[in-house]
């Protein structure tokens, strides 16, 4: 039996997609997760699942050595390609099935080019019961940023995980000190950011987070959650109703990243659904039963609450203090009530989604906060990491950077760039 072959034939016919999008990217990565779904072509979390790696956005250099690790981690057969807009998804997913096909010759190999694609060769669960452990769904260690390359000269065991040196804990004690980079290609996480951890024991000491990646040409990117206010903010008339729909498809897209990470899939894939559809404009009297059924069943749920409660616990003042609003500040407490900051302020914008008033910037919250181009929203809650992550548990900091979920785009794409350079 050929199995090169069989394994080819069955990769092809509905590949495992590793979707790793870059900052600047929201756009290409929202069409992609959208086809696979109608496609019904599962989502891979970690290289080892996945047949079809798929960067999703412009191009940025400085991504390129975690992406080849991620790409080198993948198990053969396995094909990559590139979507830089979302108009080229369609025909990257094309290319990349094509290059699984049956093998054209004795090697295996299917040869030629797309210009999407790169030749390479070679029922509901409740949060917590699906093996996802909050932080053990690194995206294959050595790849999503991997812990290869970022040990800091010391050491490295199999698998690309440094090992542990020592360092004094809280207590005066000597404990193995680990460094853990998070990012910047982990599954329901921010585009591109990378966080730095220094572990003792499952303690995170210390909490370093890296600039986001830039791509080449700004104009390459966009901030896809801010462009109504990017467009008003231009003096471009921008209806209310476009603004908070964008704003509520944006906290749906947020609650996605953290019911996945809190181990609850069947709500996350119901969250992503909601979203799309306000995002291709379905009217409210479509959409308005289903999100009342899903704000009261997340935020009815005490499982996730127990799973949640207690952890990167900050007050509205200090959130303030801190440069953030919007809901994070709005929220003044820990993963849960953040979380629940988010369903109320979509009950709060489901009645106002065909709202023709014209969008006032400096009433209107953008997702993450009141809008400045020259002090994105996100750039306070990625500041504000540090002070949330040291101290809690390493199975807890993926919940609280969810919790978060900072929007890289705001801080590298075009228009924010441009205003924010004068």
């Amino acid at each position: 039996m050929d199995l090169t072959g069989l394994n080819l034939r069955v990769a092809a016919a509905r590949p495992h997609v590793l979707l790793a999008a870059v900052p600047g990217g929201t756009a290409v990565r929202l069409a992609a997760e959208r086809l696979l779904r109608a496609r019904d072509w599962p989502r891979a979390s970690t290289p080892a699942q996945a047949d079809l790696l798929l960067v999703a956005g412009p191009d940025l250099p400085e991504l390129r050595t975690p992406l080849e690790r991620l790409w080198r981690d993948m198990p053969a057969p396995r094909a990559r390609v590139h979507a830089r807009t979302a108009d080229e998804v369609e025909d990257a997913l094309n290319a990349g099935r094509g290059l699984l096909g049956p093998p054209a010759d004795a090697g295996g190999h299917r040869e030629g080019d797309h210009g999407a694609r790169e030749r390479h060769e070679g029922d509901d669960q409740t949060p917590g019961h699906d093996g996802h452990d909050g932080h053990g769904d690194h995206g294959g260690h050595g790849g999503h940023g991997g812990h290869g390359g970022h040990s800091g000269g010391q050491t490295e065991m199999p698998g690309g995980l440094p090992m542990a040196g020592q360092g004094a804990d809280r207590d005066g004690l000597t404990l193995d000190q680990l460094h853990l980079p998070l990012g910047p290609f982990l599954a329901d996480w921010p585009a591109g950011l990378t966080v730095r951890l220094v572990l003792q024991g499952d303690v995170v000491q210390r909490v370093d987070v890296d600039e986001p990646a830039r791509p080449i040409d700004d104009a390459a990117a966009e901030a896809f959650w801010v462009q109504p206010w990017l467009r008003a903010a231009s003096g471009e008339p921008v209806p209310v109703g476009e603004a908070v729909r964008r704003r509520a498809a944006a906290h749906l897209d947020s609650l996605g990243r953290l019911l996945a990470v809190a181990g609850w899939p069947a709500e996350a894939v119901r969250a992503w659904r909601l979203r799309d559809d306000l995002l291709y404009g379905a009217p409210r009297a479509a959409v308005a039963p289903r999100l009342e059924r899903f704000t009261r069943r997340v935020g009815g749920s005490r499982t996730l609450a127990w799973l949640t409660r207690g952890i990167g616990v900050v007050t509205a003042q200090k959130a303030r203090e801190a440069g953030v609003g919007g809901p994070a500040a709005r929220a003044g407490g820990d993963v849960t009530s953040r979380y629940r900051q988010w369903l109320a302020d979509i009950r709060h914008d489901l009645p106002r989604l065909e709202d023709p008033a014209p969008l006032d910037v400096a009433v209107e919250d953008s997702p993450r906060g009141p809008w400045s181009a020259d002090h994105p929203p996100s750039a306070a809650l990625i500041a504000l990491l540090p002070r949330l992550l040291e101290g809690t548990e390493l199975a807890a900091a993926r919940l609280v950077v969810a919790s978060l979920d900072p929007d890289p785009d705001e801080l590298v794409s075009r228009g924010v760039v441009e205003v924010a350079r004068g």
